[in-house]
């Protein structure tokens, strides 16, 4: 009895570091284009790179779970990217008043595409739009892949980039217009 124990244990350790290995191999391949994708969704490197993060922790610390229930482990990276970035800004969207102006850092650091008109115009969709938008316009996903990937009806992303293009088409027309 004692010896069938020590075997059940001895192959479940294997399973799990084989599950390990199939995860960083998972992440080595496919971290370029979520890191993209957390750009495309936040609007910054920095807070791409702790979404990626946070995502990636919580996948990895269930693997084995998310490979057998999932089926496809970047659409619902994807979606826990996006879910995250969702639930973020709802927490924090609410304005905090303060009695006295911060101190503000004397060396921000710029990107390159910070001003640009189209980033400003992304950067201020809702969440949900501009998550249809990256993984339509940026990653080349067809409407039903970012309905599975989202979680929602093919419906409901055909109606965020509609009205997501509409707002980028009336953001970017005046920007247009005003040069």
């Amino acid at each position: 009895m004692s010896a069938m124990i020590t075997l059940d244990v001895a192959h479940a350790v294997e399973g799990e570091r084989a599950g390990m290995d199939e995860f960083a191999e998972f992440v080595s391949s496919a971290m370029p284009g979520l890191l993209r994708y957390g750009h495309a969704l936040t609007g910054n490197p920095h807070d791409a790179a702790d979404l990626v993060q946070g995502v990636l922790e919580k996948i990895g610390s269930r693997w084995s779970s998310v490979l057998r229930k999932a089926g496809d482990p970047l659409a619902y990276t994807r979606r826990s990217m996006a879910n995250a970035h969702v639930s973020r800004w709802r927490r924090t969207r609410r304005e905090n008043l303060v009695s006295e102006i911060p101190e503000t850092p004397a060396n921000q650091v710029r990107y390159a595409f910070e001003d640009e008109p189209l980033w400003q115009a992304l950067r201020s969709l809702p969440a949900k739009q501009r998550a249809v938008v990256v993984l339509r316009y940026y990653e080349g996903l067809s409407e039903a892949e970012i309905a599975h990937t989202l979680g929602v009806s093919a419906g409901t992303v055909k109606s965020q980039a509609s009205k997501a293009m509409a707002t980028l088409r009336t953001r970017l027309g005046a920007t247009a217009e005003g040069r």
